[in-house]
């Protein structure tokens, strides 16, 4: 019988050949959400900070960040994924590995960033804080995305039916409030330096599909979500959330260690 471990690789190696493979492409990174918000931070390190992707994927992040300037090292979960990647780009360092329980020297690294990857663990993500902030020199920041459990998410839930009976499936992500992501990094030593929604276009598109059954391939969908998008209140519709947490400075009383 195929182990936990050995189902979450291969679904993930799955995942990354369905979305395309590893193809190198960085243009789009500049204007995600993401980028824009860690910009300052990555800036104010300069070129050179050791910087670690954690559940890197195909990949393009690492490469990205490594185009200006950053030694940056990316980590998945896929052994087959990091094969072809290390493969393609010998130069760059990726690792395979559980970004629960890596490998790398304490205090290594001078910025760690995550995009939903800490909300797959169904014992929750503290594991994954926890050995974030072990990898962190003090004073360094993590970055991190989950999935938001917005208003639309929130009141959807309440009204939805009760299965008729307990379906058996595997675990595959939690959805957090802003106060359950703060309160997470925060039991895992972190502080919290801003809290962030992000992806709303992507949120209000699952809106339309799930509320209004619009079809996510439909031009009509797509128009009204970009139209829609920058009026909506970004707490009820934003898809994700991004969390910038820094490991405190200061060496005495570390919750974590």
């Amino acid at each position: 019988m195929e182990s936990e471990d050995d189902f979450v690789e291969s679904y993930w190696t799955d995942v990354w050949e369905k979305s395309g493979g590893i193809k190198g492409n960085t243009e789009r990174i500049e204007n995600q959400d993401e980028y824009k918000l860690m910009r300052p931070y990555l800036e104010a390190l300069g070129p050179g900070a050791r910087v670690l992707d954690g559940g890197c994927g195909v990949g393009e992040w690492v490469l990205f960040l490594r185009e200006r300037g950053y030694d940056a090292v990316g980590m998945d979960i896929s052994r087959a994924t990091i094969a072809q990647l290390e493969e393609r780009f010998p130069g760059v360092e990726f690792v395979p590995g559980d970004i629960r329980n890596t490998e790398f020297s304490s205090e290594s690294f001078d910025a760690y960033f995550s995009w939903g990857v800490f909300e797959h663990f169904e014992a929750g993500p503290q594991a994954c804080i926890e050995e974030a902030y072990r990898l962190l020199k003090p004073g360094a920041y993590l970055f991190i995305s989950v999935p938001l459990d917005n208003v639309r998410q929130s009141v959807r839930g309440s009204l939805a039916r009760p299965a008729a009976a307990p379906k058996s499936e595997r675990f595959y992500q939690y959805r957090f409030t802003r106060a359950e992501l703060a309160r997470e990094l925060v039991n895992g030593g972190f502080e919290i330096e801003s809290i962030h929604p992000i992806h709303k276009r992507q949120g209000v598109l699952r809106s339309l599909h799930h509320e209004l059954r619009f079809k996510y391939e439909w031009f009509l969908t797509r128009a009204m979500s970009v139209a829609l998008a920058p009026v909506l209140p970004s707490w009820v519709f934003a898809h994700m959330v991004l969390a910038v947490a820094r490991r405190p400075a200061a060496s005495g009383g570390d919750a974590a260690q």
